[in-house]
């Protein structure tokens, strides 16, 4: 398997530029991407790892929100890093229903790794009110359909054997 981050060139640069990663990151940028998440993306580059970071995959021009669809269906790893605010961004809870679709129609093909930010594996299964506390603020502007698929999508990610991490360090 050819592994590494591609240039542009080899994107194709067009329209149909997605190329295959093999991890999805998905997280919420004010809560971990100056920290632990960019850690995590050096580190997967440097194993050569084809990786989709947000901040540098996608590009100026491109619809956000055909891009990222796309960048899920093409990934074969994903990891959600539930964090404190995750649950707070509408991004987040799509991308994360989205992994859970794609794992769901192609379960030997794709994996959800997830990881546990400072909050509890409870606290993404909406056993706490950190999560369901955004989740009823999302009732504002989405309709009782789209919370429920989000809804779901946590609760099924959840129940996925993750790490544990604290901002001391990390339980398994």
């Amino acid at each position: 398997m050819d592994v590494g981050k591609s240039s542009e060139a080899e994107r194709g640069g067009g329209e149909s530029s997605v190329i295959d990663y093999e991890v999805f990151l998905s997280f919420r940028g004010p809560d971990t991407r100056q920290g632990f998440t960019d850690c995590l993306y050096q580190a997967m580059l440097e194993a050569n790892i084809r990786v989709f970071f947000d901040e540098e995959e996608l590009h100026v021009g491109k619809a956000i929100a055909n891009e990222l669809p796309k960048a899920i269906e093409k990934s074969k790893i994903y990891v959600p890093i539930f964090s404190k605010g995750y649950a707070s961004s509408p991004w987040c809870l799509r991308e994360l229903a989205d992994m859970v679709e794609c794992t769901k129609s192609k379960p030997s093909e794709k994996e959800i790794m997830p990881i546990f930010y400072d909050v509890e594996p409870n606290d993404v299964k909406l056993r706490s009110q950190l999560y369901v506390g955004a989740l009823k603020n999302h009732e504002k502007k989405f309709d009782s359909q789209t919370i429920l698929k989000w809804a779901d999508a946590l609760k099924s990610a959840a129940k996925i054997r993750g790490w544990e991490l604290k901002k001391q360090g990390y339980v398994m």
